[in-house]
């Protein structure tokens, strides 16, 4: 393949799994393409055991600066559709997500940086929500999670005025969790990914659930929970003054 083609760059190395946005000539823009593909790529990670989190970012300087302006030429909604199709089976991925955000995260980028569980950024990042720009509609899906993200007014003022906030901003607005000095974002995500894949996925997925609003999983969770023995290697572990050995895996939410 081409490496200058646009596409999603996956690798899995130690139960992390990295999807690398891929298009520097068009600072990582999402295509047609790369939309259609990244759902079937997501389940393809949630079905391997292996996986225990997902770090999503982008290649180079850039996270992604949206979707490809020239597919917007041919049927809005159907590339819209696309994108939120994408965009709502990252935030089902069973497993712990994280967004790695260098430079640009603008328009369909910021989508799928708020579909993540979590997003730390390298100072010098730049967020932004720019259908204004464009006359779009943006989807009511999307809007939602911006605001439970953000919180209404936050969210009207980047839907509004397509103006790109600062990591500063962000961090206090809550579109970024992290911001790390320029140089250290790679280490702070290998640490943080570290420390995650070394905990339990069963407190994780369940979390992950209720934290999203799920309220008809509680049943699930308790048997889960009796017949995954984290528990006991949790409370054995600690007592023996031992790192624990969770063994729980989880597939694809129901």
């Amino acid at each position: 393949m081409d490496r200058t083609e646009p596409r999603l760059v996956t690798s899995v190395e130690r139960g992390v799994a990295t999807v690398v946005i891929a298009n520097p000539a068009k600072r990582n823009a999402m295509t047609t393409a790369m939309w259609r593909s990244l759902p079937e790529l997501l389940e393809r990670l949630a079905a391997d055991p292996a996986v225990r989190m997902l770090v999503l970012t982008g290649a180079g300087d850039t996270f992604c600066a949206g979707a490809d302006i020239s597919t917007l030429r041919e049927i809005p909604e159907s590339a819209q559709g696309l994108a939120v199709a994408a965009e709502d089976a990252l935030a089902a991925f069973p497993r712990p997500t994280l967004a790695a955000v260098r430079g640009y995260c603008v328009g369909g980028g910021s989508q799928l940086a708020a579909a993540c569980d979590l997003r730390f950024a390298e100072e010098g990042a730049s967020f932004g929500v720019t259908p204004a720009k464009l006359g779009i509609v943006y989807p009511a899906s999307s809007t939602r999670r911006l605001v439970a993200l953000v919180g209404p007014a936050t969210a009207k003022h980047l839907l509004f005025s397509g103006e790109l906030i600062d990591t500063e901003r962000a961090l206090r607005t809550g579109l970024a969790d992290e911001v790390l000095p320029a140089g250290g974002l790679d280490k702070r995500v290998e640490e943080y990914v570290r420390v995650l894949a070394s905990r339990s996925l069963l407190t994780q997925a369940a979390a992950k659930e209720f934290a999203a609003g799920r309220r008809d999983r509680d049943a699930h969770w308790a048997g889960e929970a009796r017949g995954s023995g984290d528990t006991a290697e949790g409370v054995a572990a600690f007592l023996e003054r031992r790192a624990p050995r969770f063994t729980y895996t989880t597939g694809p939410t129901r």
